[in-house]
Order: structure tokens, then sequence, then C-alpha cells
């Protein structure tokens, strides 16, 4: 072991939000949550809007201390939402609310969690409420496009992750491995 145990104790809750047109935010998130898991803390990813078994969700399986749940349909959401995504996003923030309260995590990441605000799908005063009564000792990371502005004053750290160039405007497509 490279740390001693007492040195992944801390105390202060801190909110990061991963946001921005560009791609990567799921992947600084996931980043933060392999390093988390292998300093021996407990990581809890709740993915919103997200459905289908990404790569990352097998890789993610086999860490000790982690643990991912899905949120939402097998296709992400391109149009008006439908009922079902409502509930899907519902029951998500319900279970986060539990995880979060019960202490057993150290590091929650809410995966999506903007794109569902922005779609209504979570009301915004409830997840002010969740992120302002969060208690100590916990990382809490939402990410997505979108971030709301009452979001980003009650976070500690917010990273903007901007598109300069990507790939797909040279008709590259999504890769295996790569993008899912």
């Amino acid at each position: 072991m490279c740390f001693r145990d007492d040195e992944l104790e801390g105390g202060d809750r801190v909110i990061q939000v991963y946001t921005g047109n560009g791609k990567g935010k799921t992947t600084a998130a996931l980043g933060l949550a392999l390093r988390a898991a292998g300093a021996g803390l407990k990581v809890y990813i709740a993915q919103f809007v997200k459905g289908l078994c990404y790569n990352e969700i097998k890789a993610l399986g086999k860490i000790k201390h982690l643990k991912v749940e899905q949120f939402g349909r097998e296709c992400f959401i391109k149009k008006a939402p439908e009922k079902i995504d409502f509930e899907l996003a519902l029951k998500g923030f319900e279970r986060v609310n539990e995880i979060i309260f019960r202490r057993k995590y150290q590091v929650v990441i809410l995966d999506e969690i903007n794109i569902a605000l922005k779609l209504g799908l979570i009301p915004l005063k409830d997840l002010l409420k969740m992120i302002k009564n969060a208690p100590p000792n916990i990382e809490l990371v939402l990410t997505g496009r979108y971030a709301h502005p009452k979001v980003i004053r009650l976070a500690d750290l917010v990273s903007e992750v901007k598109a300069i160039k990507h790939y797909y405007a040279k008709g590259i497509k999504a890769r295996r491995g790569i993008e899912f």
C-alpha cells in the first residue's frame, strides 16, 4: 500500500461538477472513481438517462468497492422524454438519496444528472436540497452538459469540458472501447 489508512479519511463534503459540450465528462468522473476505489474508498455511480451495457460498466463491475446502477432506457433520450424516462430518473434519484444518507459510500457519482435536470426528469429544487444536505465525508460528483447555474454555485469544483475539435466532424463514428 502506498498510503497510510488514516490518509483516506476526509471530513469535508466536496461537490464536483463536470459539464460542457466537449467529450470527457463521464470519463473524468470514472477516472476519479478508479482512483478512489484504488485508495480503498467505496464508490457508487448512478447513471441517469443511460441503460445500455457500455464497456465501462463491464470493467467497473470487476472493481472492488465500486457499484454502478443505471436509471435509463437502452437508448439515450433524443426527443421529448416519455413517462418511463421520468419514472426511471425519479427511481434513480430516490436511490441516490438513500445511498448518500446511508453513508456507506465516500464517493457518489451522478452521471448525466445535468441532462436529466435539463430534460425536466428531476426537479431542480430536489437536487439542490440533496446537494445542500449531503453529509460530511462525501465526494459528490455531477456530470453532464447544461449544468444549472444554481448547481454550479453550490459546487466546490467545476470543470467545463469545451469542444474545440472532434473527429465526428470528419465522419468518424463512435468506436467500441473508446466512446462506448
